[in-house]
């Protein structure tokens, strides 16, 4: 990125919560954290100083199935930032005082989703969504599966993946690709190659709805749905994406026209879709009074119905089409966001899709494709249904659902 005067940098390891057995869930977070908290050569402290002393950001975060680490900084100090992720990932300590302050740390973590109705929700509608899969157990995991995590778990759990064809080494900014090269086989090159193999089953979709209701005092009640999708090798998945942003992917959308400026029951709705190797999720959350979580229901699983029965417009698909390139091509003008990209893209396909590629399948995509894959996904018996605070009963809402 020529223009840039930043670098953001990234190491990825393809390993995530779906890796992990029952008894060690969480364990891929829990070695996130400590990769911060020393190195042979630095202190918890001096990886902090080294990157925030010049002005930069560290961070990381462990998904389904990868963990990132990521930095960015100005361009200048590109060597700098690669070098402390580096130090990170191959030399970390897992000093024993270190993982007890930890586990109490990601207790807090896990304490604080548990706080938040609106985050709190969307992971118990996971939980009933893969309800019996590793998809459906929290990232973080559990207090109680925190708790039996040993230090040799942590170990093992690092030697067995961080391991060179596991890896995967990303720059974006002012940098150029012979440098990136050099200085990841310097700080990478004596990687263990090979890592033991993964195995996990995939997801199989519900035969009925399935609904789960955590009652609370609060001025609002927070409520999802979920419908099983498909993953990101599928080729519906462009088709999938724009389906869901005329849902509720944005203000335009039906479900925020249709909840919000029309009807004035809720602040905010809005739809996502996330995918995984083999499997995926599109998902509906809103928070709104509880007295008007039925009325909701019936707006949003109508609009669901029409989705399915009668195929958009052309101008809306348009539309939709527009604002997903548009905002693809504002986000990737940050050195952040390609960093981002390449990694994602080499993790789920093999390979770097150029982002054109991407924008030229978008636009071939067709009415009629939308509406079958509208039909594909919106289907009751993979539904899954959240809701944390005051409402209508799980009868109420399984006698609604299966009427939808």
């Amino acid at each position: 990125m020529p223009s840039s005067q930043t670098v953001a940098v990234g190491i990825w390891c393809a390993v995530g919560a779906r890796h992990e057995t029952a008894r060690l869930s969480g364990v891929s977070h829990f070695v996130e954290h400590l990769l911060f908290k020393g190195t042979r050569n630095r202190t918890a402290r001096q990886i902090s100083e080294e990157i925030e002393g010049v002005g930069g950001d560290l961070n990381a975060f462990t998904a389904e199935e990868r963990t990132c680490y990521y930095a960015a900084a100005s361009a200048d100090h590109f060597p700098r930032v690669a070098g402390v992720l580096a130090d990170m990932y191959c030399h970390s300590l897992f000093d024993s005082a270190e993982i007890e302050r930890e586990r109490g740390v990601i207790v807090e973590e896990i304490e604080m989703v548990r706080d938040e109705p609106a985050q709190y929700v969307l992971e118990i509608l996971s939980a009933e969504t893969w309800k019996g899969h590793a998809l459906g157990r929290p990232i973080t995991g559990t207090k109680k599966s925190l708790a039996a995590i040993t230090r040799r778990d942590l170990i093992d759990h690092l030697r067995n993946n961080y391991q060179a064809d596991r890896t995967i080494f990303t720059a974006a900014g002012a940098v150029e690709h012979d440098e990136v090269v050099e200085i990841a086989s310097k700080l990478l090159g004596r990687l263990p190659k090979k890592s033991l193999a993964h195995s996990f089953r995939p997801p199989v979709p519900p035969t009925s709805p399935r609904i789960f209701i955590e009652s609370r005092e609060s001025q609002q009640s927070q409520v999802a749905l979920a419908f099983h999708a498909m993953g990101y090798s599928d080729h519906r998945r462009h088709a999938a994406t724009l389906f869901n942003v005329i849902l509720g992917g944005n203000m335009s959308s039906r479900l925020f026209q249709e909840l919000r400026e029309r009807r004035g029951l809720c602040y905010s709705i809005s739809s996502s879709l996330s995918t995984y190797s083999d499997a995926g999720s599109f998902d509906i959350s809103v928070g709104l009074d509880g007295g008007n979580v039925v009325k909701a229901l019936k707006l949003i699983l109508k609009e669901c119905r029409r989705m399915a029965e009668k195929a958009p417009s052309v101008a809306e698909l348009r539309r939709a089409c527009d604002y997903t390139i548009g905002t693809s091509r504002m986000a990737l003008e940050r050195a952040a966001t390609q960093n981002y990209r390449l990694g994602s893209s080499l993790l789920s396909h093999g390979n770097i899709i150029p982002p054109e590629e991407v924008y030229a399948t978008l636009a071939r995509v067709t009415v009629d494709q939308i509406q079958a894959v509208a039909r594909q996904i919106l289907k009751n018996q993979s539904m899954s249904l959240a809701m944390v605070g005051q409402g209508p009963s799980k009868a109420e809402l399984l006698a609604l659902t299966r009427a939808a």
